[in-house]
């Protein structure tokens, strides 16, 4: 199935996180947190000001990015677990 995002909102698929810690302690599943970094899988055409003209997102297809515990909607779309959010969500891109 192919998903567009409207407007200033991104699909994002999270990266999960070390099953160990840095000492080697293996973390069971119902101690984890969900994991705050992602990769985005598609854009909006962006947000629009007052005027009608059209904001370009800063985001890509591709990037990684880090954002809020409780940012985004999950769904689940094709078996895979994914988030829609908008773009003000997102803290920042890891390069």
């Amino acid at each position: 199935m192919a998903f567009k995002p409207l407007h200033d909102r991104v699909l994002v698929r999270r990266i999960e996180s070390d099953e160990k810690t840095k000492g080697g302690l293996i973390i069971p599943d119902s101690a984890k947190e969900k994991p705050a970094e992602g990769e985005i899988i598609s854009v909006g055409e962006g947000a629009r000001k007052d005027s009608g003209e059209l904001i370009a997102p800063s985001v890509k297809a591709g990037d990684r990015v880090l954002f809020g515990k409780w940012s985004g909607t999950e769904v689940t779309l094709d078996g895979k677990e994914l988030l829609i959010m908008k773009e003000s969500d997102i803290l920042g891109t890891i390069a």
